[in-house]
């Protein structure tokens, strides 16, 4: 599920398939996101434009002829004056070493390549993994399985989606405002177009702070409860502090087994991904999920994974816990990871890979580097931290107006690259920000590459 309202999380420049067209629910499923794709390809006639099934190996920049020469699946050849790498923030799987993983007799899926129509209805099932899909396939299968084992390396502050039908009414305002709409997500910090908080957490009283709680926790999504509520929970401990009780003395009040709800409580701070998990008003949300007696956590904190077996997962306390579905919903080697898989090589020959070796991954705008002229990625590192959808249209209209600019200065075969000076200096504009920041303190967050062994954060 989406945790992004659905008339956000779409295309902005068809005004008119927005009314054609419109998403049913507030929040949508990866059904209706693909659905959506397909009706937008065939809509403007853009299959022709693509090859499936097709996985670019290598890419190599010449600067003899301007041009990347690019390797794909079946050793085919592919020669562009520019390259756009397209690949994704989270498309490389993040599997986990675990001793005797390979002996497991029971089924064993990654959430990011789930099997279609595969059910786990009735079944014992272990999910290892509760950030932002672990919680919401928690949240989805535990009133369908006959028993279901999460482990926990980290309690998340999670906040119900408010998920529910789009009324008429609420589609007609959708309608009449769009244009208002999305002038707030472009001129908004987290552009998930929700009005976001100017009211510090310090000149709110303590009432009125468990009011604004309240109200957006009823209202649903976490990035909302994050920004929507005061505009300083991201960056002020003492606010931080105070939405992460608010959350917790929640876990206390939902929660029944005081056991499980010590558990479920996080205690560090509230800057990771804010998560959004199930409805509220149907009693299906992820801490209810922990009220079922099927429904199990096990700290990994307190008892480690030791080693997976035929029947199952034992943990450092000796305890096998029987499965038949081992589910990981373990993340991503997010930003560099995407890149670095592939061999991608820039000028004099030195690779990506080799480029961020020291430094980190790094980009200008997050969005191009110097040494690979004429390559523009989406997602880049140091790219912004904010809902997908329009920060890309925002990155494919600004490469795109580039490439058109340059074409009509530079003639036919132009060299676009970002300057070394460029890239430090916005480099440490995004390290400051980051800096003074909540996230960078959040332990072991993945944003930063923690959930990588042997990254650097």
């Amino acid at each position: 599920m989406s945790d992004t309202e659905s008339y956000v999380y779409r295309y902005s420049w068809d005004k008119e398939d927005l009314m054609s067209y419109p998403f049913k629910e507030h929040y949508v499923k990866q059904p209706e996101v693909l659905a959506y794709l397909e009706h937008v390809v065939e809509r403007h006639d853009l299959r022709k434009h693509m090859r499936f099934n097709t996985q670019m190996l290598c890419a190599n920049w010449t600067d003899e002829s301007n041009r990347w020469h690019i390797t794909v699946t079946g050793d085919k050849k592919v020669t562009a004056k520019y390259l756009i790498t397209g690949l994704g923030l989270l498309s490389a799987k993040n599997f986990p070493s675990i001793p005797g993983l390979e002996t497991f007799k029971g089924d064993l899926h990654h959430t990011a390549a789930w099997p279609k129509d595969y059910s786990v209805t009735g079944k014992r099932v272990g999910v290892i993994g509760c950030g932002s899909t672990g919680v919401q396939v928690i949240t989805e299968i535990g009133r369908h399985v006959k028993t279901l084992t999460c482990f926990q390396r980290h309690p998340q502050y999670s906040v119900p989606s408010g998920d529910q039908k789009v009324t008429p009414e609420y589609r007609a305002w959708i309608n009449e405002n769009w244009d208002d709409i999305f002038y707030r997500v472009r001129h908004s910090i987290t552009a998930f177009g929700f009005k976001e908080s100017e009211q510090s957490y310090h000149d709110a009283s303590t009432e009125e702070r468990l009011r604004v709680f309240e109200e957006n926790w009823e209202k649903g999504n976490g990035f909302r409860f994050m920004f929507g509520t005061f505009n300083d929970i991201a960056t002020d401990a003492e606010a931080n502090e105070g939405a992460c009780e608010f959350i917790r003395n929640k876990i206390d009040q939902i929660v029944k087994d005081p056991e499980k709800a010590r558990k479920l409580k996080p205690h560090d701070v509230y800057a990771r991904r804010p998560l959004c998990d199930g409805n509220a008003s149907n009693g299906e949300t992820y801490f209810e999920q922990f009220n079922r007696p099927n429904v199990h956590i096990v700290d990994l904190k307190e008892t480690p994974i030791e080693q997976v077996e035929a029947e199952g997962v034992r943990t450092s306390d000796g305890t096998l816990h029987q499965l038949d579905v081992l589910i990981f919903a373990t993340g991503f080697d997010a930003v560099e990871g995407n890149y670095t898989r592939i061999l991608i090589h820039g000028r004099d020959g030195v690779s990506l890979k080799d480029a961020w070796a020291d430094s980190g991954p790094t980009s200008y705008l997050g969005v191009c580097m110097p040494g690979f002229p004429n390559m523009f990625m989406e997602n880049g590192p140091k790219g912004a931290f904010t809902n997908q959808p329009p920060a890309i249209e925002a990155q494919v209209e600004f490469i795109t107006g580039l490439i058109a600019h340059a074409q009509k200065v530079g003639g036919k075969t132009p060299v676009i690259e970002a300057t070394s000076e460029a890239e430090q200096q916005y480099s440490g504009l995004c390290e400051n920000l980051a800096a003074n920041s909540l996230f960078w303190k959040a332990q072991d967050n993945w944003i930063f590459g923690a959930n990588i062994p042997g990254r650097d954060k």
